[in-house]
């Protein structure tokens, strides 16, 4: 009976566990521990030392066990941030701009108010306070753009006198989880316009 060869080690696909880890791999980790402590599954004591071990990590199994018992952040967990305060409630542009983008904290209830200057509203990498925001903007001899992202839910309900007030692209349906952004208010002889992001 001939035996047969063994294959080379060197050819042996390596456990799932021995592969080394990515940053994307380390920042998913990051966000299910952040999460976790959000949620109140993870004791706010505990976080330090569960980042150290998610940034010592080499390889995915040392990654598992540092994020181990968390669950996988959804769409909730990483949109909807009930437990953090809100960046800022209103932004104010009289004869000037404003701008409020990049990662912030939108609260329940947010006003955005131009006159005779414009802003921008960037909700791209934005987290929410609660699972519907509404954003009162008012837009008098001026103009503001909003930017909204197509993980989030948006329905405008804002007037346009001898001004614009609307949003370009088609109106999403709701979806069950989803953040909701209410966007209503004045543009007079202004404009207030809703986007998505640019490619």
């Amino acid at each position: 009976m001939t035996e047969q060869p063994h294959p080379s080690p060197s050819r042996q696909p390596l456990p799932h566990s021995d592969v080394l880890a990515s940053d994307e791999d380390r920042e998913r980790a990051v966000e299910r521990v952040r999460a976790a402590v959000a949620d109140g599954r993870l004791a706010l004591s505990e976080l330090d030392d569960r980042l150290d071990r998610v940034h010592g990590a080499r390889t995915l199994g040392e990654l598992a066990q540092a994020a181990r018992g968390l669950p996988e952040p959804g769409p909730r967990d990483s949109l909807v941030v009930e437990d953090r305060a809100p960046t800022s409630r209103f932004a104010i542009g009289v004869f000037g701009g404003f701008r409020r983008d990049g990662e912030w904290v939108v609260p329940p209830r947010f006003t955005a108010w131009s006159m005779w200057g414009g802003g921008r509203l960037d909700l791209t990498e934005a987290r929410f306070a609660a699972q519907e925001t509404v954003i009162r903007a008012v837009a008098l001899w001026g103009g503001t753009g909003i930017v909204v992202p197509d993980d989030i839910d948006v329905e405008v309900k804002g007037l346009g006198l001898f001004g614009v007030f609307r949003r370009r692209g088609a109106r999403k349906p709701g979806r069950p989880g989803v953040p909701r952004v209410v966007i209503k208010g004045l543009a007079l002889f202004g404009a207030v316009v809703t986007k998505p992001p640019e490619r």
